[in-house]
């Protein structure tokens, strides 16, 4: 599982060489202390060895901790996390472990779906002021960009790996990317360093694999410096993918309205800055982008439907309609989850309510100017949502009319109108949303106590076209 090499002689000091460069990030983040990505493989080992000797130069200075994510694919795994742990214990560095449950789908690439988990529990374990480092080097950011390339991957791809990234409620920096393998091996084998053989790596299915060990002796023979060449590629690719951001960013400031896309004014653009345009909103709102296709059917058939129509596109993980010249992005309904009724709320004990992921949570709120009048309500109310033929009266001497109706005419969209939560005492509707309030539930100008209908977190309600403009917020 392990093993010690003879020494030979130094090609760096990893720790002198490591110190200002994460002092550096450690700055360029704002971050105070260092967590390691430790996989067990020489370049972690060599990564959180360094690091440890850079961090004991400097008493006082940042705090370091290692990381370990247990896939559970490999029958060593359990061996990798042991000698992790032991190697932590000698080095007197804090140590974790994250175990990554992978359900292997047929088609899907098992090495993006580990390193997907991998990434979502070192998001999820890394602390606020946090930096978290991997050790991903110079040839690793070659195999990258020639990934990317035979992805036929855009300017972003091809940008490979940045040095720096936001990563969650942190960061995330790859302080080895200058140094080739062989840099940091040679230092491993100087400082007399254990660590583990990972057999899969040179199983030549994975695509990696094969780049590293049948593609990339053939490109180095010819070109020598192919990785440094690589590497400076994807750092003119990253200074474009940077002015493009910002000018998606400028042109979104002139199409988008409360989260939305005004479609007329998107397609005055050149076909290339409406393709920018759209992927730098997708990623504003926190979604995948999608392929070249989808991307060109929102930009093309979602203008071009029939006015009257509401067409969607659909990719893995997120989806946009069109709705009243607007395009809206959102997590695809049938990915959703149903929400979370509660027929018994004992709203004064237990002030907020949660209604399923994606939909935030409700609360009373006592306010002098709230539009409910808090006598009329019962100390246990209900919480459910549209099932159909819901009415409400909104005036004592007008007419009760049907919730489907209200909610058209408040501009709520149409695929979000069993999402808004309904407030009930017995079998009376009180409120729906912050959207209206039922007579008999309404404050008057003499009643003492008023409360509000909070909705924190709620998603995109409201539509966002010209008449809905005339609304104080398309969130409800």
């Amino acid at each position: 599982m392990s093993r010690r090499a003879a020494r030979v002689p130094r090609a760096v000091d990893l720790a002198s060489w490591l110190r200002p460069r994460i002092d550096a990030l450690l700055g360029r983040a704002g971050c105070s202390s260092v967590v390691v990505a430790l996989s067990g493989g020489v370049d972690s080992v060599a990564l959180l060895a360094g690091l440890q000797r850079a961090h004991a130069g400097q008493p006082g200075g940042w705090a370091l901790r290692a990381i370990h994510v247990n896939h559970h694919l490999h029958p060593d795994a359990a061996r990798w996390e042991s000698h992790c742990r032991s190697l932590c214990r000698r080095l007197g560095i804090p140590f974790t472990a994250r175990h990554a449950r992978i359900e292997l789908v047929a088609g899907a690439s098992v090495e993006s779906l580990a390193r997907d988990a991998r990434y979502a529990l070192l998001r999820a374990a890394a602390r606020q002021g946090e930096l978290v480092v991997t050790a991903q080097h110079l040839d690793d950011q070659l195999e990258t960009v020639l990934l990317q390339l035979m992805r036929g991957a855009g300017v972003s791809g091809l940008a490979a790996m940045p040095e720096l990234a936001r990563f969650g409620r942190t960061w995330l920096a790859r302080p080895l990317l200058p140094l080739s393998r062989d840099d940091i091996a040679a230092w491993a084998r100087q400082s007399g360093l254990e660590w583990a053989d990972d057999d899969t790596n040179a199983d030549q299915r994975f695509d990696r694999n094969y780049l590293r060990h049948a593609v990339l002796p053939l490109l180095r023979e010819r070109w020598p410096a192919a990785a440094r060449v690589a590497a400076r590629s994807a750092a003119h690719m990253g200074e474009a993918r940077e002015l493009l951001a910002e000018l998606g960013s400028t042109d979104l400031v002139g199409l988008q309205r409360e989260g939305a896309l005004d479609v007329d004014r998107l397609a005055s653009l050149s076909p290339a800055r409406q393709r920018n345009v759209l992927r730098a909103w997708l990623s504003g709102r926190g979604l995948p982008l999608p392929d070249t296709e989808s991307l060109e059917r929102v930009r093309v058939e979602l203008r071009e439907a029939r006015r009257d129509a509401s067409p969607v596109v659909t990719w893995a993980g997120a989806e946009v309609r069109r709705y009243r010249g607007m395009l809206y992005a959102g997590v695809p309904q049938q990915a959703s989850s149903t929400p979370v009724e509660t027929p018994d709320w004992a709203w004064q004990a237990r002030r907020s309510l949660e209604l399923g992921p994606g939909l935030g949570s409700i609360r009373l709120v006592r306010d002098a100017q709230g539009p409910i009048d808090g006598t009329a309500l019962p100390k246990r109310l209900a919480v459910r949502f549209r099932g159909g033929g819901e009415r409400i009266r909104l005036r004592p001497d007008g007419p009760s009319r049907t919730l489907k109706e209200l909610l058209r005419e408040r501009g709520v969209l149409p695929w979000m109108r069993f999402q808004v939560p309904l407030l009930f005492a017995g079998e009376g509707l009180v409120a729906a949303a912050q959207l209206f309030t039922a007579a008999a539930f309404a404050a008057q100008p003499d009643s003492r106590v008023r409360y509000r209908l909070e909705w924190r977190g709620a998603p995109l309600v409201l539509a966002a076209d010209p008449v809905a403009d005339r609304l104080p917020s398309t969130r409800v």
